[in-house]
């Protein structure tokens, strides 16, 4: 029997750790950095995938605005384990087929994670990305029997 890797990561975990090291006092509109933030339910196709609305610009988000996850169409557990498997050292056709995932995607996706964790971020230290680097990559790693 076939085990899919990417059914071992809890979606819930993924997002809720994306929620702690990307806001860890709080979460902050990406457009005017107000607390002032509601939540507007779930995304339709990431059910555990926030959405957000600033109660003072109105500027709607959600947990990957602004972040290399956003506008790509691979899920949040198929991002982690990537990065997991970069720490592993594989190569991108070794992820590809761990993944199952387009060759193409997999070199797009580890240039993007390669390059750190957080865009549009010049205040972040390298520090902080290879910490959030780390962490997501203990995430899939707790995930894995």
């Amino acid at each position: 029997m076939q085990v899919n890797i990417k059914h071992l990561i809890d979606d819930v975990q993924c997002y809720q750790t994306v929620r702690e090291l990307r806001w860890p006092e709080g979460i902050l509109c990406p457009s005017c950095q107000s607390k002032h933030i509601i939540k507007r339910g779930f995304d339709d196709t990431e059910l555990a995938r926030q959405r957000y609305e600033c109660k003072d610009c109105e500027t709607r988000f959600d947990d990957l605005t602004d972040t290399i996850f956003a506008g790509h169409h691979q899920p949040l557990n198929v991002w982690v384990l990537c990065l997991y498997f970069i720490g592993l050292n594989l190569s991108n056709e070794q992820i590809a087929q761990e993944l199952d995932v387009n060759l193409s995607d997999v070199q797009q996706m580890t240039t993007q994670l390669r390059a750190g964790i957080v865009k549009k971020s010049p205040k972040k230290s390298c520090l902080m990305k290879l910490n959030v680097m780390k962490r997501m990559s203990l995430l899939a790693i707790k995930a894995i029997p």
